[in-house]
């Protein structure tokens, strides 16, 4: 019984981190300028990652009877280091002055 329950968590959060995957690769390919194609990599698809890596610590730690704790490290790591890394894009690209489309509001370098 337990491990049917296991298995329905792991189906779930696989099937919820290629789904976040998925829709911040979309975002990255359609969005028309630099600003707004930087969300989906660091939004969406920081938590596509995240839940199959969940999934992985699930699974494993069901399997080996203790805790997973490479995974949740994992995790930790990428939830740390994927809003700073874009930012500090964010910020070269401000300072560049990277052309933004005509739906992208402000014009943050003037101020």
């Amino acid at each position: 019984m337990m491990a049917t329950v296991i298995e329905f968590i792991v189906a779930a959060l696989l099937l919820a981190g290629a789904a976040f995957a998925l829709v911040g690769s979309i975002g990255l390919a359609r969005l028309p300028d630099f600003f707004q194609r930087l969300h989906g990599p660091t939004k969406a698809t920081t938590l596509g990652v995240g839940c199959t890596v969940l999934a992985s610590a699930f699974y494993f730690s069901w399997l080996e009877g203790g805790i997973s704790l490479h995974e949740l490290l994992i995790i930790m790591f990428l939830f740390i280091t994927a809003p700073v890394s874009a930012h500090t894009v964010a910020r070269a690209a401000l300072h560049r002055h990277v052309k933004t489309s005509s739906r992208t509001r402000g014009e943050p370098w003037k101020h």
